[in-house]
Protein backbone atom coordinates (compact mmCIF):
# COMPACT_ATOMS: atom_id res chain seq x y z
CA UNK A 1 0.00 0.00 0.00
CA UNK A 2 1.23 3.44 -1.44
CA UNK A 3 2.42 6.35 1.11
CA UNK A 4 -0.35 8.40 -0.21
CA UNK A 5 -3.08 5.53 0.64
CA UNK A 6 -1.79 4.95 3.51
CA UNK A 7 -2.04 8.99 4.55
CA UNK A 8 -5.82 9.50 3.46
CA UNK A 9 -6.79 6.34 4.64
CA UNK A 10 -5.38 7.70 8.16
CA UNK A 11 -6.99 11.36 7.20
CA UNK A 12 -10.60 9.49 6.50
CA UNK A 13 -10.30 7.36 9.72
CA UNK A 14 -9.75 10.69 12.00
CA UNK A 15 -12.71 12.56 10.03
CA UNK A 16 -14.99 10.22 10.91
CA UNK A 17 -13.68 9.74 14.59
CA UNK A 18 -14.47 13.81 15.33
CA UNK A 19 -17.82 12.77 13.72
CA UNK A 20 -18.43 10.09 16.43
CA UNK A 21 -17.25 12.71 19.10
CA UNK A 22 -19.38 15.37 17.69
CA UNK A 23 -22.60 12.84 17.15
CA UNK A 24 -22.48 11.15 20.50
CA UNK A 25 -20.27 12.61 22.93
CA UNK A 26 -20.37 16.66 22.46
CA UNK A 27 -23.99 17.09 20.43
CA UNK A 28 -26.15 18.56 23.27
CA UNK A 29 -23.71 21.20 23.11
CA UNK A 30 -24.87 24.19 21.47
CA UNK A 31 -21.60 24.62 19.67
CA UNK A 32 -21.72 21.27 18.16
CA UNK A 33 -25.77 20.70 17.58
CA UNK A 34 -26.17 24.11 16.33
CA UNK A 35 -22.49 24.98 14.94
CA UNK A 36 -21.57 21.80 13.32
CA UNK A 37 -25.07 20.30 12.29
CA UNK A 38 -27.75 23.20 12.45
CA UNK A 39 -30.04 21.26 14.64
CA UNK A 40 -31.92 23.98 17.52
CA UNK A 41 -31.59 23.38 21.12
CA UNK A 42 -35.69 22.81 21.50
CA UNK A 43 -34.93 19.66 18.67
CA UNK A 44 -32.21 18.30 20.48
CA UNK A 45 -34.06 15.41 22.48
CA UNK A 46 -35.82 14.55 19.22
CA UNK A 47 -32.59 13.68 16.84
CA UNK A 48 -30.54 12.39 19.88
CA UNK A 49 -31.07 8.84 18.86
CA UNK A 50 -30.45 9.21 15.21
CA UNK A 51 -26.97 11.25 16.35
CA UNK A 52 -26.09 9.18 18.84
CA UNK A 53 -26.45 5.52 16.68
CA UNK A 54 -24.40 7.74 13.25
CA UNK A 55 -21.90 8.66 15.75
CA UNK A 56 -21.30 4.90 16.43
CA UNK A 57 -21.58 4.11 12.69
CA UNK A 58 -18.71 6.85 12.05
CA UNK A 59 -16.36 5.07 14.94
CA UNK A 60 -16.94 1.73 13.26
CA UNK A 61 -15.84 3.12 9.61
CA UNK A 62 -13.14 4.19 11.29
CA UNK A 63 -11.72 1.46 13.82
CA UNK A 64 -12.45 -0.84 10.90
CA UNK A 65 -9.74 1.51 8.23
CA UNK A 66 -7.34 1.49 11.46
CA UNK A 67 -7.53 -2.11 11.78
CA UNK A 68 -7.04 -2.49 7.93
CA UNK A 69 -3.96 0.00 8.34
CA UNK A 70 -2.32 -2.01 11.22
CA UNK A 71 -2.97 -5.32 9.57
CA UNK A 72 -1.21 -3.85 6.02
CA UNK A 73 1.80 -2.57 7.97
CA UNK A 74 2.02 -5.84 10.15
CA UNK A 75 2.25 -8.01 7.18
CA UNK A 76 -0.96 -9.09 6.47
CA UNK A 77 -1.54 -6.92 3.63
CA UNK A 78 -4.34 -8.58 1.74
CA UNK A 79 -6.63 -8.85 4.80
CA UNK A 80 -5.63 -4.93 5.36
CA UNK A 81 -6.09 -3.92 1.91
CA UNK A 82 -9.44 -5.53 1.84
CA UNK A 83 -10.74 -3.96 5.27
CA UNK A 84 -9.18 -0.31 3.87
CA UNK A 85 -11.07 -0.53 0.51
CA UNK A 86 -14.16 -1.70 1.98
CA UNK A 87 -14.60 0.95 4.53
CA UNK A 88 -13.14 3.50 2.45
CA UNK A 89 -15.59 2.88 -0.21
CA UNK A 90 -18.05 2.87 2.48
CA UNK A 91 -17.22 6.57 3.17
CA UNK A 92 -17.61 7.69 -0.09
CA UNK A 93 -20.58 5.99 -0.59
CA UNK A 94 -21.78 8.01 2.16
CA UNK A 95 -20.55 11.45 1.30
CA UNK A 96 -22.17 11.22 -1.65
CA UNK A 97 -25.35 10.40 -0.20
CA UNK A 98 -24.94 13.16 2.13
CA UNK A 99 -24.57 15.93 -1.14
CA UNK A 100 -27.14 14.69 -2.43
CA UNK A 101 -29.84 14.97 0.29
CA UNK A 102 -27.95 18.38 1.44
CA UNK A 103 -28.95 19.49 -2.64
CA UNK A 104 -32.74 17.97 -2.42
CA UNK A 105 -33.13 19.81 0.87
CA UNK A 106 -33.84 16.47 2.82
CA UNK A 107 -34.70 17.40 6.50
CA UNK A 108 -34.37 20.97 6.80
CA UNK A 109 -33.74 23.41 3.65
CA UNK A 110 -31.62 23.45 1.06
CA UNK A 111 -28.39 24.88 1.38
CA UNK A 112 -24.73 25.87 0.15
CA UNK A 113 -22.57 23.12 3.06
CA UNK A 114 -20.38 21.28 0.97
CA UNK A 115 -18.03 20.49 3.82
CA UNK A 116 -19.63 17.94 5.32
CA UNK A 117 -19.46 15.69 2.08
CA UNK A 118 -16.24 16.70 1.52
CA UNK A 119 -14.72 16.22 4.57
CA UNK A 120 -16.52 12.91 4.30
CA UNK A 121 -15.94 11.53 0.94
CA UNK A 122 -13.03 13.22 -0.27
CA UNK A 123 -9.87 11.78 2.08
CA UNK A 124 -10.94 8.35 1.66
CA UNK A 125 -11.77 8.20 -2.54
CA UNK A 126 -7.93 9.45 -2.21
CA UNK A 127 -6.93 6.24 -0.61
CA UNK A 128 -9.00 4.61 -2.95
CA UNK A 129 -7.72 5.80 -6.24
CA UNK A 130 -4.09 5.42 -4.65
CA UNK A 131 -4.82 1.73 -3.96
CA UNK A 132 -5.93 1.66 -7.12
CA UNK A 133 -2.67 3.06 -9.05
Amino acid sequence: MTLIATVFAGIAALVHIIAFAWETVLFRREGVHWGVFKIRSEDVPAVLLWSFNQGFYNLFLAAGTVFGLVSVHSGNVELGRAFVFYTCGFMVLSGTMLFISNRLGLGREKDADVWGPFGQGVPPLVAIIAMLA
